[in-house]
C-alpha cells in the first residue's frame, strides 16, 4: 500500500480514474472533520448533495447524523467522516465490488493518517468492507469488534433510519454504546 500524506492523498483523489464512478462526479468527496480525531465514521458513498458540495453526509441523512452525534456531545469537529467510495454512484446505488475495491486503498490511507481508536461503520456496505464481508447489519449492529487495534462498531446508516423509523431505537443504543466506549478509552475526557 502506498503511504500518503494528506496533500498527496488529496492530489491523487482529485485526479483519480481508478473506476468508472469518476465519469459522473461533480466533486470527489474525500472526508470532513478532524484529521486528528480518535473517532472515524465511515459511510457507503456520496449522494447527490454530497457530490455537489464535495463533503460527506450533508443531505438529509447527514443532518440526522449531526443530530445523532450531538445527542452524545459530538460534532463534526470532534470526529472524521469518510466513505467507502469517494465518487457518487449513479442514482445513489450501492457501490459495485470493483468500485469499492478501487477506493479501499484510499480509505486505508485515511485510516493510517488519522490512526483512530474507534471506527463506526454506518450501514452494511461500510461494515462489510471495513469489518467483515459476512456481516449482516440487522444481526450484527451494535456489537463491538477489535480489528487491527481499532474498536469497530457497525450500526445503521442514517438514511436507513429515515426510511424506517423503527430502527431509531437500536441506533440510539449504538450511539450510547459509542459514548460509553469513548469514556472507557479516555476516562479523563481528553
Amino acid at each position: 500500500m502506498a503511504h500518503y500524506d494528506w496533500a498527496t492523498l488529496y492530489e491523487k483523489l482529485e485526479s483519480c480514474t481508478d473506476c468508472g464512478l469518476c465519469k459522473g462526479r461533480t466533486n470527489v468527496v474525500i472526508g470532513v472533520g478532524n484529521p486528528q480525531s480518535k473517532i472515524m465514521l465511515i459511510g457507503e458513498g456520496p449522494g447527490r448533495d454530497e457530490d455537489i458540495q464535495g463533503y460527506p453526509f450533508v443531505g438529509a441523512a447527514g443532518q440526522l447524523l449531526d443530530k445523532m452525534l450531538a445527542a452524545i456531545s459530538l460534532d463534526r469537529t470532534k470526529v472524521y467522516i469518510a466513505n467507502i467510495v469517494k465518487c457518487r454512484p449513479p442514482q445513489n446505488r450501492t457501490p459495485l465490488e470493483d468500485e469499492a475495491m478501487a477506493c479501499l486503498p484510499y480509505l486505508r490511507a485515511q485510516v493510517a493518517l488519522i490512526q483512530p481508536q474507534i471506527i463506526v461503520c454506518l450501514g452494511k456496505t461500510a461494515a462489510m468492507y471495513v469489518i467483515d464481508r459476512e456481516i449482516r447489519i440487522t444481526r450484527d449492529r451494535g456489537i463491538w469488534r477489535m480489528k487491527k487495534g481499532i474498536w469497530m462498531l457497525p450500526t445503521f446508516h442514517p438514511a436507513a433510519l429515515l426510511r424506517d423509523e423503527s430502527k431509531k431505537r437500536d441506533a440510539w443504543h449504538d450511539m450510547q454504546s459509542l459514548r460509553d466506549k469513548i469514556k472507557e478509552l479516555e476516562p479523563d475526557g481528553e
